[in-house]
């Protein structure tokens, strides 16, 4: 879509006044970088339009993911993974990941898209993810990341806890097959609890971290002896659950670009709510 200005004025209130569009959807166009002004592209809702100007709508395509896009501009994407989902690529597989997917959805619409892993989630825990598009915003927000991203989950685990709430440090390794130990001489891992819900089986928990360890929930939750249900790495029980209930449900995180705290959140999934029924 072409529109040449016929009057001078700021982006946003202009395309609001003459476009048959919501003001919400221009927004989202800015937001993703799909508008062009004389042919650059600006998300500036306030840049100054003169007369003459010809402002370029990149129209929308048919790409899509199989998964929520949970917010999207011109320097990042923050997904809801699914669980059974690898972040990145491993010797074995290579194309079923979260990054092919998402570099793939980007492709679409600029096949110079670069995509890259800020953080990562195991491939059986669902939930927030957030990719960058360029390195130098990769290494911005991995610059100080422990201390400047603030991340909660929800699990729901065998049995009742002994505490309604705690603080647990423990300290962990890691064998060569990738399974996480407590060890007196390991990292740091601290871990916030609180009980949310109970029923005879099961309990949904509540829980930050404020530190990023390998498996540090489902390991701090085995050896209490309240395994997360799924958990066919660590519960030597087994279950009969098609999947780990552990979700990432929010992300909170300092966003450079923006210069302010950006918070994402998705919903509690449904198995979760019907299995503490």
């Amino acid at each position: 879509m072409r529109i040449k200005v016929k009057e001078a004025g700021e982006l946003l209130e202009y395309l609001c006044n003459n476009l048959d569009m919501p003001r919400k959807r221009i927004k989202q166009y800015l937001e993703h970088g799909s508008i062009y002004v004389n042919n650059s592209r600006t998300t500036k809702y306030n840049y100054k339009l003169n007369i003459g100007n010809i402002i370029t709508i990149e129209s929308k395509n048919n790409a899509s993911l199989p998964f929520d896009i949970l917010y999207e501009d011109m320097h990042i994407i923050v997904v809801n993974k699914p669980s059974g989902l690898l972040t990145i690529a491993t010797d074995k597989e290579k194309s079923e990941t979260l990054y092919h997917k998402v570099r793939e959805y980007l492709k679409v619409k600029n096949k110079n898209a670069k995509v890259f892993i800020v953080h990562r989630l195991d491939k059986d825990t669902s939930g927030v993810v957030l990719l960058a598009k360029d390195e130098e915003t990769k290494n911005m927000l991995q610059d100080g990341w422990n201390s400047n991203a603030h991340r909660s989950y929800v699990a729901v685990v065998h049995g009742k806890l002994k505490n309604k709430s705690g603080r647990s440090i423990q300290y962990l390794k890691e064998t060569k097959t990738n399974l996480v130990y407590v060890s007196k001489d390991g990292l740091e891992a601290i871990t916030n609890y609180n009980v949310v819900k109970e029923n005879d089986k099961y309990t949904l928990v509540a829980i930050d971290i404020e530190t990023g360890r390998r498996n540090q929930i489902r390991v701090l939750f085995n050896s209490m002896g309240n395994p997360i249900v799924g958990d066919k790495k660590y519960f030597i029980k087994k279950d009969n659950e098609k999947r780990l209930y552990l979700h990432a449900n929010r992300l909170q995180v300092y966003y450079p670009h923006k210069r302010e705290v950006m918070l994402f959140e998705t919903k509690t999934p449904i198995e979760f709510k019907n299995i503490m029924k």
